[in-house]
């Protein structure tokens, strides 16, 4: 009984996320679309035509694997983040912690809600790419396995910024300063061996160099860095912000007064 409850309590939260973005599909799933198709025009198009090859593709080819996984690390973060938060703000948050539901099954239910729309821009995205160039997909498997863990680990991430966020500003914070940089620092844009020693030994410190190239591997068979690493990384990083979060929730940091 008590699995059956939880899984209606999942089934519930997971509805009520899809339908929240998907409502205002205008706001949430265009305008990623929009942006990634402008990338693609200047970079690909304007910027990449100048440029030679890499590692075997054209300019082109190399930044469309980056560009999706970006759509994806955004989507899943902000739908997380300003959802937990929306719950927060108008006090819903006290239902589901009163309620006889795990705090697992609350942080699932938000967390495939960020993965559900994570995905969706994820598709778009590639879709649109089709208008610039031809996808050759390299494994399916592991770009398949890549996006859905890009997609949990950073959902993880927005709920953790939801919990400790104190004001709709508080939510932005992190995705401006933090988030964004090692996106674009990720070698979205780039491979890491254009660069400096110096610098490629400081971006193998940054996570997203990791997300981004083992999604690059899986669309295109090449990648800065070693896949078992980088899909060893991702996993170590959602238990640990599983953790987290279960931790923060079970505390009430952030949402009990």
């Amino acid at each position: 009984m008590y699995l059956q409850e939880n899984f209606v309590a999942y089934k519930t939260i997971l509805i009520k996320e899809i339908l929240r973005f998907s409502r205002i599909w205008l706001q949430t799933i265009i305008p990623p679309a929009i942006t990634m198709g402008l990338y693609f025009i200047i970079f690909g198009q304007l910027v990449g035509s100048q440029l030679s090859d890499i590692d075997g593709y054209t300019y082109m080819d190399y930044i469309v694997p980056g560009l999706i996984i970006m759509s994806i690390i955004s989507n899943s973060y902000s739908n997380v983040v300003s959802s937990f938060y929306g719950t927060k703000f108008h006090h819903h948050i006290e239902e589901l912690l009163v309620s006889p539901i795990a705090n697992l099954t609350i942080i699932a239910g938000y967390v495939s809600g960020g993965v559900a729309r994570g995905l969706i821009v994820g598709i778009i995205v590639t879709l649109v790419s089709l208008f610039f160039t031809q996808i050759s997909i390299h494994s399916y498997i592991i770009t398949l396995l890549v996006a859905l863990l890009t997609a949990i680990l950073f959902s993880l991430a927005g709920l953790i910024n939801a919990i400790f966020a104190n004001s709709f500003d508080d939510i932005s914070i992190v995705p401006t300063f933090i988030l964004t940089p090692l996106t674009y620092l990720g070698g979205v844009f780039y491979s890491i061996e254009m660069l400096p020693e110096f610098w490629q030994n400081v971006s193998l410190v940054n996570p997203v160099l990791y997300v981004v190239n083992a999604f690059r591997m899986g669309m295109l068979g090449v990648s800065d860095a070693s896949l078992s690493v980088a899909i060893l990384i991702i996993i170590s990083f959602i238990i640990l912000l599983t953790s987290i979060c279960l931790w923060l929730l079970r505390k009430g940091v952030g949402i009990k007064k």
